[in-house]
């Protein structure tokens, strides 16, 4: 079992719902609400990691974040660093990866808040935050859920982007769905077999713990 891949994984999982699901909280909530004849498009994008390859995404990635493109070099010029092989990048580019899995259980949930409630809320005194906060979070709770455990197993086992991004450099990039390439390319199976099992355990209690809070709503 390759420790150190599991730790840069686990870490990446952690930033990425860290920093995505508050975005995505905002993102779903305009949404639900929002009846523009445009919406279809934004929704359409927010969808297209889904079935987008990997490799698509983290080849724009590479020409976004290559130090002589413009937003590569301005980040360059701001913070001394690239993000290409490197953590931030991965961080960056798998929230991007990810954002379906974060965005959509929620703006079903916020969905299904009915708008008479909100405008109730607002003719008993509480403000646009205090709705949101004591109202309209608690009701979206199963979708709040659900985006936190899909973000974080989506982003766990991801290998293409991460691949494609961060490289493969032990300690800093390399997570455990590329150790388990690794190990395989070396013929090492029964190391392989550990790694995947770890990732396919935790994936099979993420999957069922969020089909079993659906069944409870």
């Amino acid at each position: 079992m390759d420790w150190e891949a599991f730790i840069i994984s686990f870490k990446l999982a952690s930033w990425t719902v860290i920093l995505l699901v508050p975005l995505a909280i905002l993102l779903a909530r305009m949404l639900a609400w929002w009846r523009a004849p445009l919406r279809f498009m934004i929704e359409a994008v927010l969808a297209l990691p889904l079935v987008l390859p990997p490799s698509v995404l983290g080849f724009y990635f590479l020409v976004l974040f290559n130090p002589n493109a413009p937003l590569g070099g301005w980040i360059r010029e701001v913070t001394g660093a690239t993000l290409v092989f490197s953590f931030p990048g991965l961080v960056l580019a798998s929230m991007v990866y990810s954002l379906p899995f974060a965005a959509q259980p929620l703006l079903r949930a916020f969905e299904t808040i009915p708008q008479q409630l909100r405008e109730a809320a607002w003719c008993s005194g509480l403000g646009p935050w205090q709705t949101f906060w004591k109202i309209e979070l608690p009701l979206a709770r199963a979708g709040l859920f659900s985006a936190l455990a899909l973000t974080f197993a989506h982003t766990l086992g991801e290998f293409g982007v991460v691949l494609m991004v961060g490289g493969n450099i032990p300690g800093q990039t390399r997570t455990l769905a590329v150790a388990i390439y690794d190990r395989v390319q070396a013929f090492d199976e029964r190391s392989a077999g550990v790694m995947s099992m770890v990732l396919l355990g935790f994936s099979l209690v993420v999957v069922s713990s969020v089909y079993a809070i659906e069944r409870r709503k």
